[in-house]
């Protein structure tokens, strides 16, 4: 008995620690906190700093890492700790760049880390330090507490998404995508809504639109402000803007957006229940639709591909007709948008000779179907959002803005959008990602770093 005893002993893996969570909050606010305070502002675009942070940190914790790029000051990190094999990796992925700032309209300074009360205030606190530090404190807690693996752990840290793609994941894809290649991705997008102080539910993102620019160009002859012409090109670009924003594309729901209305029912008033399950109700459908598009404009752009037009370009001087005018249009494609055939059918609402419609592709995120709902990632990260999140419903979602997962979707990876809680009353006070006191809760940073700790733990730990 004593010998199988000690057989049985040696033949165990070793017991991954439990982390102390005090000491891990602690870290996690210092190393927020430094990377805070690293203007890596897009454009310019000057990652570096960043990267040598990251990099320092690992080497200190022996986690294998190298630094890869098309330009020297915006370099991407690729970290990784080694699993079983037994299953492929899982990868986990942040942007270090953040968008502009103009200081003047800051409370506290933008990249001063600034704590008070109970928030911390800077560029990126949102979008996305938060899931950058999460990232980080992932890889050194799975290493420090000897966590067994059954799967590579990989943590990307991605330069341009905020300005210029092809220096972080379009270089990384197209040039070194075995180095990143993965069964799963946790990157940023999703997070909790609390509201009132009260959390209503944690989305999951799972699918995106795609963005492009388009133009609208009108042509006519130039001619004295004192005579109007018929042929005046802004009169016929106003016109064919307002036909094309007066126009509602066709609506059409995916797997994800279908389960987004499906689950939002369920923790709404009764009143808003019925219109979130009858979108597709032949009756009701239209009205419902109108609604979302005067009430609820999130909700209206994820029932189809959206137009908003936001610049203007005409003229030089009050008394000189233009002899061009051009508007741009964002267009937030559904993933499976058939472009061609989109642009024809503007060209269609336009229905104007003197318009033409250009399509401008530069740098163009590609489309992709959404990641399943019935994958080990997705099962998992609703696990622990019944863990961490207070037991609210998880709802799926897809983005009507853009991230870096679409490269990874359109290769066959499974993504999934996570990130802290956010007030839904921040973001219209100024408070939200891109504004100028964007902030976030200490509390909630502390619970998303453990909740990405313990999903990547789950999904790659040896079972």
């Amino acid at each position: 008995m004593r010998i199988a005893f000690l057989i049985l002993t040696v033949a165990m893996p070793a017991v991954a620690q439990t982390p102390d969570w005090r000491s891990v909050e602690d870290e996690s606010m210092r190393h927020f906190q430094a990377l805070l305070r690293l203007d890596t502002s897009d454009p310019p675009g000057v990652e570096l700093p960043a990267v040598e942070y990251l990099k320092k940190v690992l080497d200190a914790e022996g986690i294998p890492n190298e630094v890869l790029g098309r330009d020297p000051q915006r370099p991407n990190l690729v970290a990784r700790l080694k699993g079983s094999g037994a299953k492929k990796p899982l990868l986990l992925m942040g942007h270090t760049d953040v968008v502009n700032v103009d200081p003047k309209k800051w409370t506290f300074p933008p990249f001063g880390a600034v704590r008070n009360g109970g928030y911390v205030y800077g560029r990126g606190t949102l979008d996305d330090k938060d899931n950058v530090v999460a990232c980080l404190m992932t890889m050194l807690l799975l290493k420090r507490w000897k966590v067994p693996l059954d799967r590579d752990v990989i943590f990307l840290a991605e330069a341009g998404e905020e300005g210029n793609v092809r220096f972080g994941i379009k270089y990384m894809v197209e040039n070194h995508y075995a180095k990143i290649d993965a069964e799963y991705c946790l990157a940023e997008a999703g997070g909790g809504v609390r509201s009132g102080g009260r959390l209503r539910y944690v989305s999951v993102a799972t699918a995106e639109k795609i963005p492009y620019a388009v133009r609208l160009v009108s042509t006519g002859p130039a001619g004295h402000g004192s005579r109007p012409l018929r042929t005046n090109s802004i009169v016929h670009l106003a016109q064919a803007v307002a036909r094309v924003a007066a126009w509602q594309p066709p609506m059409r729901l995916n797997d994800t957006t279908r389960a987004y209305f499906e689950r939002l029912a369920t923790i709404s008033t009764p009143e808003e229940a019925e219109r979130y399950n009858n979108i597709v109700h032949p009756e009701k459908s239209a009205a419902i639709q109108e609604y979302f598009a005067e009430r609820e404009p999130g909700h209206n752009s994820m029932l189809r591909t959206s137009i908003s037009p936001n610049q203007f370009h005409a003229g030089y001087r009050v008394n000189v007709i233009p002899s061009e005018a051009v508007a741009t249009l964002d267009i937030r494609a559904l993933p499976d948008e058939n472009m061609e055939h989109f642009l024809n059918q503007i060209r269609g609402v336009v229905n104007d000779p003197a318009v033409k419609v250009v399509s401008e592709y530069r740098d163009t995120r590609p489309g992709a179907p959404p990641s399943p709902l019935t994958s080990e990632a997705f099962r998992t990260i609703e696990a622990m959002v019944k863990k961490h999140y207070e037991g609210v419903v998880t709802l799926p979602m897809m983005q009507t803005g853009a991230t870096d997962m679409a490269y990874l979707r359109a290769r066959g990876m499974s993504c999934y959008g996570i990130g802290p809680a956010v007030d839904s009353e921040d973001g219209p006070k100024g408070f939200g990602s891109h504004s100028d006191q964007e902030r976030i809760l200490e509390s909630e940073l502390h619970r998303f770093v453990r909740y990405h700790y313990e999903i990547a733990a789950d999904l790659a730990r040896r079972k």
